[in-house]
């Protein structure tokens, strides 16, 4: 399995730029007329322009509705995009037919929000795990069986469990099951659309630990979808924050983290929990009127709420300008604005850190191969 996949992402790869994004757009039509005239629209995602480099993992950030499991989706060509392009690995996707979409389609993946409601509870895991096998003819058939041996022990399951039906499953296991799917194609590219939402604390750290090992041992490249920024603080490389399907800010994730630029980032950076009782910090609190997404506001989408706001942002629409390649930022008063506060946070407690450690256990702990194993071996 590990030879597979490290023929599928040789060195060339890990230095090249493995996906672009170039003025993406999706609109939704949410109101007709009688005679099926459009009169509301939603800008899910409007004009959006980004890359990623291969083995990197690019976060996704905003509130709900901001429109990032919409990009995630018009990435794979789930939803088709109403102008821009989608180079990956050089080759525009927006302009594939039906056979080389299922090609792409083996090399970009997606794990779902929803470990239950992703996976058929009518089919086994070893169905669930064979039908990519079979689509994509990536397996010969009598070796498939023993390929999804290799993807249960993968991602930290018994072989057992390939008999099992998803209901039989706890969340933790059910979200291991979908990222098995997800490997089985050897993907270059895995959309993660806020994989560990719906996970209890403790669960999370398990799959984000098993997302991280799986990326240093194929050269994995993701697109981290979530609204928890702690989250992406542990897994990302690069980070953008998106307000009203575009982009705000883009920067590596530490110096968005220590600096951010746009007052819309602040914001959300300023809501992640201290783990420290004592600790004081400062809280941003955003007053004013929620825009809605069928009628946004002029100017700066962000203005009816921004503390800092002046007559410039209401009328005139800020771009996303870049500082350097990796950092830009969309604020017309981006360099007048005092220092942000370091999100980085105090130590925890020590009552704090004596409580955490009297209740790990060694089976949270990753075992040699970098994963637990579930059930009996």
């Amino acid at each position: 399995m590990v030879t597979l996949f490290l023929c599928a992402f040789g060195k060339k790869h890990l230095v090249t730029a493995l996906l672009q994004v170039e003025d993406l757009a999706r609109h939704f039509v949410v109101q007709r007329t009688l005679f099926g005239r459009p009169l509301a629209t939603v800008k899910a995602v409007d004009g959006v322009s980004f890359s990623i480099e291969a083995g990197d993992t690019f976060g996704l950030v905003g509130e709900s509705g901001c429109g990032k499991s919409t990009l995630g989706r018009l990435i794979l060509r789930l939803i088709e995009p109403q102008r821009g392009r989608i180079l990956f690995e050089g080759k525009n996707i927006t302009a594939l037919g039906e056979s080389d979409l299922r090609m792409f389609r083996r090399n970009a993946q997606l794990i779902f929000q929803d470990p239950y409601a992703s996976l058929n509870p009518r089919m086994t895991v070893e169905q669930i795990l064979l039908e990519p096998l079979f689509l994509h003819d990536v397996v010969p058939s009598p070796k498939r069986a023993q390929r999804v041996t290799e993807l249960l022990r993968l991602v930290g399951l018994s072989p057992s469990a390939a008999q099992r039906y998803p209901h039989e499953f706890s969340g933790g296991q059910r979200q291991r099951i979908a990222i098995a799917r997800a490997l089985a194609v050897e993907p270059k590219l895995i959309v993660c659309d806020e994989p560990v939402s719906a996970l209890d604390v403790s669960i999370r750290s398990q799959v984000l630990n098993l997302l991280r090992d799986l990326q240093r041992r194929f050269g994995l490249t993701y697109i981290f979808i979530s609204h928890d920024l702690a989250v992406v603080k542990h897994i990302a490389n690069k980070v953008a924050v998106m307000n009203l399907g575009q982009f705000v800010e883009l920067a590596p994730a530490r110096e968005l983290f220590s600096s951010p630029r746009h007052p819309y980032s602040r914001a959300l950076l300023a809501a992640i929990p201290v783990p420290n009782p004592q600790a004081r910090r400062e809280r941003i609190i955003l007053h004013g009127e929620l825009p809605s997404p069928i009628a946004p506001p002029p100017g700066c989408r962000f203005h009816t709420r921004c503390p800092f706001v002046v007559e410039r942002c209401r009328t005139e629409v800020p771009k996303l300008e870049f500082e350097r390649q990796d950092r830009a930022v969309a604020c017309h008063r981006a360099g007048d604005l005092p220092p942000a506060e370091p999100v980085a946070g105090p130590r925890m407690s020590r009552s704090l850190e004596h409580l955490m450690a009297a209740f790990a256990r060694k089976s949270d702990r990753r075992a040699a191969a970098g994963v637990d194993m579930i059930g009996p071996k």
